[in-house]
C-alpha cells in the first residue's frame, strides 16, 4: 500500500520541529536527523535547504547550525514561525478579553499575531500598535479603514529588525493615547520577572502598562526559565497572564505568589482552565 503524502501543514510542522531541535542543540550532524524525525536523508536535505533559504538556520558541511542567540531573539523571521499551534491556542483565549467598541493596544510580539487575526470577529475596534506586520494583518484582512470594523493607529519611530517602530517618538505617541486593554508578550520570564534583550523594547512594554486600563500578558511556555539583558518588572503589573499548560510548575507558583491571575491554556484538542489568585482591577473598563 502506497504511503500517504504528508500535507503542506505537516511538512512545515516537521521543519519547525527540526528548527527547534537545531536551536536547542546549537549544532547538529545532518546524518543524525533522519532517524530522529522518521524520514529519509533526502527529505531531511530538502527540509534543511528550505530552512536555510529562509535564513532560519545555517547548513554547513555535514552539519547544520543555529544563528547566534541575539539574532534569533530579535529577527522576526525566527520568532514568527516557532510554536505556532501554541500561539494559536493562546490567541483563542486572549480574544475573549476583547469587547466590541474597545480601543486595544497590541505590541510587536509575534505571539500576538494569531490574536490580531481574530479581531475580525469583533466589531468597531480601534487597534494601537507599533508593529508594521500587525497593521498589515489587519489591513489585508479587509477589516480596516472607514468601511471596516478595525481602525489602526500605527505608532511611528525608529524602524528595527523586529519589523516595528521603537524609541522616544514611539513612547511619546503612546503616552498620548489610552487603551481599554493592552496585550504584550515577553521574550523571557524567570521567577515572575520579565526580561528583554533590547532596552528600548523593554521601555515600550513598561509604557504600555501605563497606557491601558487593563493589561494582559500572553506568553508561551518556551519563554519561561530564561533571562535576557534588561529586566523591566514582574508579572504583578498585569491583570491577567495567559500561558499554556507546558509552563513549569515553579514558574506558575512564582506568578501566583505575586498575586497575578493566570489562565492556563491546554494545547489544541484540550480545554482551557483558570488557575492562580484573582487580583482587583486597576480600574477603568472591565473586559
Amino acid at each position: 500500500m502506497a504511503r500517504t503524502r504528508p500535507s503542506d501543514a505537516e511538512v512545515e510542522q516537521r521543519r519547525q520541529d527540526i528548527l527547534r531541535h537545531v536551536i536547542d542543540s546549537g549544532e547538529v550532524r545532518i546524518d543524525r536527523l533522519p532517524e530522529r524525525f522518521g524520514v529519509s536523508l533526502m527529505t531531511i536535505h530538502r527540509d534543511l535547504d528550505d530552512l536555510a533559504e529562509r535564513r532560519l538556520l545555517r547548513k554547513l558541511r555535514g552539519k547544520v547550525a543555529a544563528y547566534p542567540a541575539l539574532t534569533m531573539e530579535t529577527a522576526k523571521r525566527f520568532r514568527e514561525g516557532l510554536n505556532l499551534p501554541c500561539k494559536e491556542a493562546l490567541g483563542d483565549a486572549a480574544v475573549r478579553e476583547v469587547r466590541a467598541g474597545q480601543t486595544v493596544f497590541v505590541d510587536d510580539s509575534t505571539t500576538l499575531f494569531p490574536l490580531v487575526r481574530r479581531f475580525a470577529g469583533v466589531e468597531q475596534l480601534v487597534v494601537i500598535t507599533n508593529s508594521l506586520e500587525i497593521a498589515r494583518i489587519l489591513g489585508e484582512s479587509g477589516e480596516s479603514g472607514e468601511s471596516g470594523s478595525v481602525e489602526i493607529l500605527l505608532l511611528g519611530g525608529r524602524y528595527t529588525e523586529f519589523d516595528s517602530c521603537i524609541g522616544p517618538d514611539t513612547i511619546e505617541a503612546l503616552g498620548r493615547m489610552r487603551a481599554d486593554v493592552g496585550f504584550v508578550s515577553a521574550t523571557a520570564v524567570a521567577g515572575g520577572r520579565l526580561y528583554h534583550p533590547d532596552r528600548d523594547y523593554a521601555s515600550l512594554k513598561r509604557a504600555a502598562l501605563a497606557a491601558a486600563n487593563r493589561n494582559v500578558l500572553v506568553v508561551d511556555s518556551s519563554k519561561f526559565g530564561r533571562t535576557a539583558t534588561y529586566s523591566y518588572g514582574d508579572v504583578s503589573a498585569y491583570d491577567l497572564v495567559i500561558t499554556d499548560s507546558g509552563t513549569p510548575a515553579d514558574e506558575l507558583t512564582a506568578m501566583r505568589e505575586l498575586g497575578t491571575r493566570v489562565e492556563l491554556v491546554d494545547l489544541p484538542g484540550k480545554s482551557a482552565r483558570n488557575t492562580g489568585l484573582n487580583r482587583e482591577s486597576d480600574g477603568g473598563s472591565s473586559v
